[in-house]
């Protein structure tokens, strides 16, 4: 069975540690076995393409590599905040903000 995890594809999310610290994005996709996130717009690398038929020019590109999970904080109402689980009143286990105490989608 796989780990739960704090962040999910969609949320919003803060940079703790690192050389991107403090930059915000949205996750685009999660490895869970390697425990790695990709964050729109954050950890840019340079990628070297040869032409193909899809890109004849070949070239540079930048795209986002992937941060590790535990180097990221979910970002709730513009704070970042540590994120914990509990039953809501229809019983169904949710993700909640240890900060603010609300619950998160």
């Amino acid at each position: 069975m796989q780990k739960k995890l704090h962040i999910k594809v969609g949320d919003t999310v803060k940079v703790i540690s690192g050389e991107a610290k403090g930059d915000e994005g949205k996750v685009l996709s999660i490895d869970r076995n390697k425990m790695r996130v990709i964050v729109e717009g954050v950890n840019k690398v340079k990628k070297h393409a040869k032409p193909s038929a899809s890109d004849p020019q070949g070239g540079i590109i930048e795209k986002e590599a992937g941060i590790h999970i535990s180097n990221l904080m979910l970002v709730v109402n513009g704070q970042a905040t540590k994120t914990g689980r509990r039953l809501n009143d229809k019983g169904a286990i949710v993700r909640y903000s240890k900060k603010s105490g609300e619950e998160i989608k």
